[in-house]
């Protein structure tokens, strides 16, 4: 059980929920795209949201900037937050701008909005999980999607449930987050998809 509950915060890792979004939008939506658009989407996605912070995170680490992939220390995650907001911009300049693919435009704006939520809490020394920001926007994202195409996603929103309670219940089991903490970040990644929904739906 302790290996099981350790190795949820890999299998569910922050940097893989904006790809995880971005595909689920192009299986549910009703909307044709053409499939040399979906690869070329999913491929920019993947090397700037995950490749990327990986080469930087490894980049800052040789600097001796940051010390561990969990960003232990509030002064730890300053820095990989902000390059953070960097690169979510550069995907809503260059990969996804509002006028192709507004769902997800509004997506990553969501997205990009919790980042700097999460920086300034790291500013005053607030350490909300980043893990739970991450996954409780997609969940909402996903709801929002399932609204505005009227379709039945009951399954995955059952899982997705299931999933935020095994996230929540890994971060406590190995002590890097305390419940105020996980509480702070299950709302910071879900309120700006909720605001935004004003502006895509």
């Amino acid at each position: 059980m302790d290996s099981i509950l350790k190795s949820i915060s890999f299998i569910f890792h922050p940097l893989l929920m904006p790809l995880l979004g971005v595909i689920f939008y192009f299986s549910k939506t009703p909307r044709f795209i053409p499939d040399p658009i979906i690869k070329a989407k999913l491929f920019s996605i993947t090397i700037l949201t995950i490749i990327l912070p990986m080469l930087l995170y490894y980049l800052l680490k040789t600097l001796n900037k940051v010390h561990s992939v969990y960003l232990e220390s509030t002064n730890e995650r300053k820095l990989p937050l902000l390059l953070n907001c960097f690169i979510i911009l550069l995907v809503l300049f260059r990969v996804l701008p509002q006028n192709e693919i507004p769902e997800l435009y509004f997506f990553f704006i969501g997205i990009l909005i919790s980042t700097i939520t999460c920086f300034i809490l790291a500013v005053v020394k607030f350490k909300a999980s980043i893990h739970m920001i991450a996954a409780s926007g997609f969940f909402m994202f996903a709801v929002a999607l399932a609204i505005h195409f009227k379709i039945n996603i009951n399954g995955t929103i059952a899982l997705m449930c299931i999933i935020l309670g095994a996230i929540g219940t890994s971060r406590l089991h190995v002590k890097a987050h305390t419940v105020l903490e996980l509480i702070i970040g299950f709302f910071v990644g879900l309120m700006p998809q909720i605001i935004l929904l004003n502006y895509w739906m």
